[in-house]
Formats: structure tokens, C-alpha cells, sequence
């Protein structure tokens, strides 16, 4: 805690901390879900674990290890498959009782064939098989099961399930309210349209905004770039001059002797 380290573009953030020097765009969907990077800057707080997506930051350390959000994330998910829902404390409670009737029944069977005449090999295959029919294992093992795999799955995608009972109310869930980008959308950005002012060309500016936002690392500004590529045919984007980055606003430069500003 305390120590200071450089984060450069397109590196993960290796712990919790604040940004003591640097403007960015940090991508921190696996918390938020939230696809469209947020923007950092001197004083902010920042994720371990979370996507450097813009310039270079250096971040002060202030949580470490096991006190980290990331740590905190995998122990919910631990107390959620060690937890007990309501319906697997009942299938305990079953399969308590449960347990000694079946092996009363095994050995009522087992005296039953042998005081009938049986031989040993019949009556013991009897015994056994109300043993295999009557065994309690599916009771014991199903609820569980189901309960580690759904929260396991869950923090795979990014759900966080706090427990196993909440993953048993859902049966209860008549509305669900979702947030619209990156959780129903797939959180990738393309270029939609292109507006421009009357007697504009849309191609002219879609070549002078795309060659300048390539040189961004930005995922807005990569988006833009990939959506000018492709409308233009796929032509080579030029390269622009004097770029430079203003942090928190966009970018600039000279494209084809037109000064551009994107923001």
C-alpha cells in the first residue's frame, strides 16, 4: 500500500489504488457490466484488474491482496456455493431420516428372502437392490449441485449471486429490469451514421475524423476509425501530423493540410 506504479495503454491495472498522474479511459465492464469505458483522471479511484483503455496512468496502491474488489468478488462467490439454500437444509433433513428407514428396509428384505427358503445369494441381491433403488443420493446431491454449478456459471458471465437462497427466489421474479448497453447489447461499438452540415461531404469528413482517431487508442475513437475504414471501401486512412491527445476531450492534428479536432 502506498507504492506507485505506471500503467500503460491496453495493460490491466494490477491493484486497487488512485490515480495520482494521468488522464485515461478505463474499461471496468467485468464490474459494472457497462461496456463504454469511463474516464479517469488525477484524484479518481481505479479497479485491480480493470483494462488501461487510453493513455498512461500512474496509480498509488491502496488496497492490496486480499482486500482488493476483485478479491472481495471471488469470496462472494465462495460463501455462495458453500452456502445452504432453504430447499437443500430440507433435503438434509430428509435424507437424515431417510437413511435409516432404507437400511431397515435392506435388512427387513435380507431376513425376509431368508426366512422364506431363499438362498443367501438371492436374499443379498434383494437387500442390495432396495439399497440401489431407495439410496438417497440424488436427494442429497441434486440441490447442491445445481446451486454450485448455477453460481459458478453465473460468475463466469458476470453475475454475482450473493448466496444460494437468492438463486432459489428467482423462481418468485414476475419483472426484470436490465440495463440496455453491454448487458442486452454485446458492449461492441460500431459507427450507426454520419451527420454533416449542408454541402459537406460525409466521405470527406469520415476520412479526415477516421485518420485521426486511428492514431487514438481510445475504443471510441477505434470504433470510429474501423467504421471509416469500412464505409470508405476499405481505403488506407491517411496518416496525420502534429497529433496529439487532449486528455479528457479528444484529439488533434493536421490531416491532408486540414487541422481536425475530434472530441
Amino acid at each position: 500500500v502506498g507504492d506507485r506504479f505506471v500503467v500503460r495503454p491496453g495493460e490491466k491495472i494490477a491493484t486497487d489504488g488512485t490515480v495520482v498522474e494521468g488522464t485515461s479511459a478505463v474499461d471496468a465492464s467485468m464490474l459494472t457490466g457497462e461496456s463504454v469505458p469511463v474516464e479517469v483522471t488525477t484524484g479518481d479511484t481505479v479497479t485491480g484488474a480493470t483494462i488501461n483503455a487510453g493513455g498512461r496512468l500512474v496509480v498509488e496502491a491502496t488496497r492490496i491482496g486480499s482486500d482488493t474488489q476483485l478479491a472481495r468478488m471471488a469470496r462472494l462467490v465462495e460463501d455462495a456455493q458453500n452456502g445452504k439454500a432453504a430447499a437443500q437444509r430440507l433435503a438434509d433433513r430428509i435424507s437424515a431420516v431417510f437413511v435409516p428407514i432404507v437400511i431397515a428396509l435392506a435388512l427387513g428384505t435380507l431376513g425376509f428372502w431368508l426366512g422364506s427358503g431363499a438362498g443367501l445369494t438371492a436374499a443379498f441381491t434383494a437387500a442390495v437392490a432396495v439399497l440401489i433403488i431407495a439410496c438417497p443420493c440424488a436427494l442429497g446431491l441434486a440441490t447442491p449441485t445445481a446451486l454450485m454449478v448455477g453460481t459458478g456459471r453465473g460468475a463466469q458471465l458476470g453475475i454475482l449471486i450473493k448466496g444460494p437462497e437468492v438463486l432459489e427466489t428467482t423462481r418468485q421474479v414476475d419483472t426484470i429490469v436490465l440495463d440496455k448497453t453491454g448487458t442486452v447489447t454485446t458492449g461492441k461499438m460500431t459507427l450507426l451514421a454520419v451527420h454533416t452540415t449542408e454541402g459537406t461531404d460525409e466521405n470527406d469528413v469520415l476520412r479526415l475524423a477516421g485518420a485521426i482517431e486511428h492514431s487514438s487508442e481510445h475504443p471510441i475513437a477505434q470504433a470510429v476509425a474501423a467504421g471509416a475504414v469500412e464505409r470508405l471501401g476499405g481505403a488506407t486512412l491517411p496518416t496525420p501530423e502534429s497529433f496529439a491527445n487532449v486528455p479528457g476531450l479528444g484529439v488533434q492534428g493536421v490531416v491532408d493540410e486540414h487541422a481536425v479536432l475530434v472530441g
